[in-house]
């Protein structure tokens, strides 16, 4: 901001919201760490609150001209419930293209770096963080509206994270709440690699939010994600996403057992069982846990954005799934790609069970490690100059009449 005065001299800029920008295997969190607004009640009420009342800040920040369609965010709050009770040492709300999320993996990962790093003005609990000498890591709790995260940041000598280590964290209960589903397309919500099927068959999943896995072929992708058209399995996906949520004898599929707020279909994840990456992900496995394979997915969230990361709630979500079906126990862990991962051979999350959990449901719950690494790229002071009508709310070009993609 000083720095910005000095090149433009007195012109007004007003609002400045301060931000560190990191990404996790490609997928980016914007981490808005000063100059948010006030929040207050609980961490969903302030979820609500910010929807209601600040939705213009989150578009400013997500979309152009400072981000883009596929751009995330992270919103730390220091007052939560959680915090408050010493069950938390920080809570945070997620954005994306289409509002919050109520658990994100991807930067739950970059987050705990950040909280390690960031100085006490920024995380004033970061002094009493639980240090693990024994495998030289911090431990914290972070308040996610799922739930809170246990999370594990390797540190450095100098108290510092450590990026040459994975960060991991244990997800909130995972459980499957359907498996092998017929879904139903009438005709509105077919789309053209189906042939003349009339049903797909997906999973349903969830990890903190609720996901349908379907594999690639299911869709009628025959290449699966080794030969990927984007925009045919954007379109495929947004239908399938459309055909479930319009169907009430779907509902069972996304309904949360305790909290209404988390009872709907977040994203759909097209999923390759077959396609690894093929450098030898298990080769560098020093965990001593039995390795299941690898696979490879690609995921539509939000309003058809596409995650560049594995997607950790997935994976938390993919290994209740495994779980469930007998193809994962306690104490293996399975390797998920992204395209990005999977066509680099770099980036990769591992999944693994790390206790199955009581529960009233016929399905079995399971806390799950998610582990995968997070970067720095940059930070900056977002502003918004008085006579800058585009850039206060911002904007996304091919949602513009008469525009698309």
């Amino acid at each position: 901001m000083d720095g910005l005065k000095e090149i433009i001299g007195d012109v007004a800029l007003r609002e400045p919201i301060k931000c560190v920008d990191m990404h996790t295997t490609g997928e980016p969190t914007r981490i808005i760490y000063s100059g948010y607004p006030n929040l207050t009640g609980t961490l969903l009420e302030q979820r609500a609150q910010a929807l209601t009342e600040y939705d213009h800040i989150r578009k400013r920040l997500m979309f152009e001209p400072r981000g883009h369609w596929d751009m995330y965010g992270a919103i730390l709050r220091p007052d939560t419930e959680l915090v408050a009770s010493g069950k938390a040492d920080m809570g945070v709300l997620f954005t994306h293209n289409e509002g919050y999320s109520t658990m994100c993996g991807h930067a739950t990962i970059a987050l705990g770096r950040f909280l390690v790093d960031a100085d006490e003005s920024i995380f004033p609990r970061g002094k009493k963080l639980r240090y693990d000498k024994d495998i030289s890591s911090f431990h914290l709790s972070l308040h996610v509206p799922s739930g809170p995260l246990e999370v594990t940041v390797p540190a450095l000598p100098n108290g510092k994270s450590d990026p040459s280590r994975p960060v991991s964290f244990l997800s909130v209960p995972s459980f499957a709440t359907g498996v092998s589903v017929k879904i139903p397309l009438s005709p509105e919500y077919r789309w053209p690699e189906l042939g003349d099927r009339t049903f797909i068959t997906a999973d349903f999943s969830y990890g903190g939010a609720f996901y349908c896995i379907v594999d690639a072929e299911e869709l009628g992708f025959s290449g699966r994600l080794a030969d990927v058209e984007l925009g045919k399995m954007d379109h495929a996906s947004k239908q399938l996403k459309a055909a479930v949520n319009a169907n009430p004898d779907l509902s069972f599929c996304t309904k949360h057992p305790i909290t209404k707020e988390m009872s709907y279909l977040y994203s759909i994840m097209i999923v390759d069982t077959s396609l690894r990456a093929g450098h030898g992900s298990e080769e560098n496995d020093t965990s001593g846990l039995d390795h299941a394979g690898e696979e490879t997915g690609l995921c539509f969230f939000a309003n058809q954005q596409i995650d560049r990361s594995p997607t950790g709630g997935a994976v938390a979500a993919r290994v209740a799934l495994a779980y469930n079906q007998g193809k994962l126990s306690v104490g293996q862990r399975r390797t998920y790609h992204s395209l990005l991962s999977q066509r680099t051979g770099m980036g990769g999350f591992t999944g693994s069970v790390i206790e199955a959990l009581p529960s009233s449901s016929e399905q079995p719950h399971v806390r799950v490690r998610v582990e995968g690494s997070a970067h720095y790229t940059g930070m900056f002071t977002a502003v918004v100059e008085e006579k800058d009508g585009l850039g206060r709310t911002g904007f996304a070009l091919h949602q513009l009449e008469g525009c698309q993609r």
